[in-house]
């Protein structure tokens, strides 16, 4: 937060006071005693002059009237609503028997021996199925009339001899090609020599040795936990109460017939609205007058010299590593041998010229085709004889009837579930042992107050100094 500049030359004087005497009393040594010898002058307020007068504010126009609004037109009378019809009165519901009170459960005994369950009876025998009567013959089907040939298609005229076709002349036989000419042979490939071998790594310096951790302190031993109690013997469980019979509901009375309703009446015509008048005109706003200059602010007073800081202490020197062996000169690798020159490929022999092909001779005209007959006309089918019709489907005979399934045999009766027994309490867990408390922080040193920087956290030169 930021003093304003009104303020800031009035308490100037005082901080600065403040400052010299808390400088003076502070101990910082003997190396700053000369910085604050000579006391710093106190700055003299600035004299202010007297405020102009603020202008008088201009008279508002008065406010026109408000137009009158019409007054608002009667509300049509409502029509009475129609009486409801009484409700019926339902008959009082029966009082429920009062619940006998549950007997507390007592502890769960031992699971009695269930009985051997019964046999299942015999399955029933199944009735023998009837057999299934034979189908009367399906009738003979009656014999179609034969269908007429077709008229014989008469023969396709005979196709004139082709003529016959060229000899080509022999191709001319394809000169012999030359013989490859030999390639000398490679020279053999040099040996590369042997690779030579690295000399050995040097051994660094040993590390300096860890000192030892010391040695955690051990847990105090674990409380021993005490004996469960033994469980108590569960006692029977007693019978269950028959509850009583529950009462026959009255008989609901008829529901009356609800009247019916009058007819609405009409409504009667809403009046015509007034006309709205119309607005006086506002009257033109006045010239607001020109606002007074703003009066120069006053110079703002140098702040004092801040005092040097002291210097650091010198830190340690980091011990010295051990220097790095130097690793030893690789050797040079030796000179490949020189490849021995290839000896020149022979020239490659010209291939002799290709013989001219002879002349195909032309192609004979081929005779024209003869015109193909026309088609017979077909006859006309004959009329299909008539299908007589189909013998109806005998019926088939009616199934037999499923004999009656045997009743099934009724289940033995459960024997009832024995109550659970209460569970013991537990054993109380034994305390644990408290911690060790920890060491407390030191203190923070104090900051200064002359730096400025109070919301910054940047201490002045007293807090170097301790």
């Amino acid at each position: 937060m930021r003093t304003p500049p009104r303020w800031r030359s009035v308490l100037a004087p005082a901080a600065m006071a403040a400052a010299l005497a808390a400088a003076a009393l502070g101990g910082t040594g003997a190396a700053h005693a000369d910085d604050h010898d000579a006391p710093h002058a106190a700055t003299p307020a600035p004299a202010h002059g007297p405020q102009p007068a603020h202008p008088a504010k201009p008279d508002h126009p008065a406010e026109p009237g408000r137009p009158q609004y019409p007054g608002k037109p009667d509300q049509p009378v409502h029509p009475a609503k129609p009486e409801q019809p009484e409700q019926p009165v339902h008959p009082a519901k029966p009082e429920y028997p009062v619940h006998p009170d549950k007997p507390q459960y007592p502890g769960k005994p031992e699971r009695p021996v269930h009985p051997d369950k019964p046999a299942h009876p015999a399955k029933p025998v199944t009735p023998v199925t009837p057999v299934k009567p034979e189908y009367p013959a399906h009738p003979a089907k009656p014999v179609h009339p034969e269908k007429p040939a077709h008229p014989v298609t008469p023969e396709k005229p005979a196709y004139p001899a082709k003529p016959v076709k060229p000899e080509y002349p022999a191709k001319p036989a394809h000169p012999a090609t030359p013989a490859k000419p030999a390639y000398p042979a490679t020279p053999a490939k040099p040996e590369q020599p042997s690779k030579p071998a690295y000399p050995a790594k040097p051994v660094y310096p040993a590390k300096p040795a860890h000192p030892a951790t010391p040695a955690k302190p051990a847990y105090p031993a674990k409380p021993a936990y005490p004996a469960k109690p033994a469980k108590p013997e569960y006692p029977s469980k007693p019978a269950k109460p028959d509850y009583p019979a529950k009462p026959a509901y009255p008989a609901k009375p008829a529901k009356p017939e609800y009247p019916s309703k009058p007819a609405y009446p009409a409504k009667p015509a809403k009046p015509e609205q007034p006309s709205k008048p119309a607005y006086p005109a506002k009257p033109a706003k006045p010239d607001y007058p020109s606002k007074p200059a703003k009066p120069e602010l006053p110079a703002k007073p140098a702040y004092p010299a801040k005092p040097a800081k002291p210097d650091y202490p010198a830190k340690p020197a980091h011990p010295s590593k051990p220097a790095k062996p130097a690793y030893p000169a690789k050797p040079s690798k030796p000179d490949h041998p020189a490849k021995p020159a290839y000896p020149a490929k022979p020239a490659k022999p010209a291939y002799p010229a290709k013989p001219a092909k002879p002349e195909r001779p032309s192609k004979p005209a081929y005779p024209a085709k003869p015109a193909k007959p026309a088609h017979p006309a077909k006859p006309d089918h004959p009329a299909k004889p008539a299908y007589p019709s189909k013998p109806a489907k005998p019926e088939h005979p009616s199934k037999p009837a499923y004999p009656s399934k045997p009743a099934k045999p009724e289940h033995p009766s459960k024997p009832a579930h024995p109550s659970k027994p209460v569970k013991p309490e537990h054993p109380s867990k034994p305390a644990h042992p408290s911690k060790p408390d920890h060491p407390s922080k030191p203190a923070k040193p104090s900051k200064g107050k002359h730096s400025g920087h109070e919301d910054k956290g940047h201490g002045g030169h007293e807090g170097h100094g301790d």
